[in-house]
């Protein structure tokens, strides 16, 4: 199947027709959508700055990986759920979108920069701190800023692409 057939057979649904008949659902699930981006870039700048040495420089790295990583990974599975339903209701908007293609691959790209954090920082627990690879840590923060900052940009810029 085509992309266009994949958006055509999903607009079709039974599902997709009811979303796209009841007009508060869309505007509700971005609502949601938009919170949940904003608790995840928000727990990720802090242990961003945190890396670099602007917040809470005193503080071990893992007392704010222990209070900030749970709301990068948890508040992705309301991303991934209202996501969904975003693309159930506007297929076309958002698989055939190039700012939302870029999106998804700015997304993993973070995933993977994240994951990355939290595996360097379980085989060294001193990555990031005053006692442990510092360049490593910064670099590595600097990032995941410009990631979770782009995946913001794309996911605006996704309403300004006519498909």
């Amino acid at each position: 199947m085509t992309l266009n057939q994949i958006c055509q057979w999903i607009d079709q649904t039974a599902l997709s027709q009811s979303i796209q008949i009841a007009g508060w659902v869309v505007p509700t699930v971005q609502t949601i959508h938009i919170l949940a981006i904003a608790v995840v870039a928000s727990a990720a700048l802090m242990i961003d700055l945190r890396l670099i040495g602007v917040f809470w420089a005193s503080r071990p790295v893992a007392a704010v990986r222990a209070r900030f990583l749970p709301l990068v990974w948890w508040p992705l599975l309301v991303l991934l759920a209202t996501g969904a339903i975003m693309i159930i209701a506007e297929p076309a908007r958002s698989l055939k979108n190039p700012a939302f293609q870029l999106k998804m691959l700015l997304l993993v790209a973070a995933l993977i920069v994240t994951w990355l954090f939290q595996f360097l920082h379980r085989r060294d627990a001193a990555f990031g701190d005053v006692s442990g690879p510092r360049a490593a840590a910064a670099t590595l923060a600097i990032v995941s800023i410009l990631l979770w900052s782009s995946i913001i940009f794309a996911g605006r810029w996704i309403a300004y692409f006519a498909t």
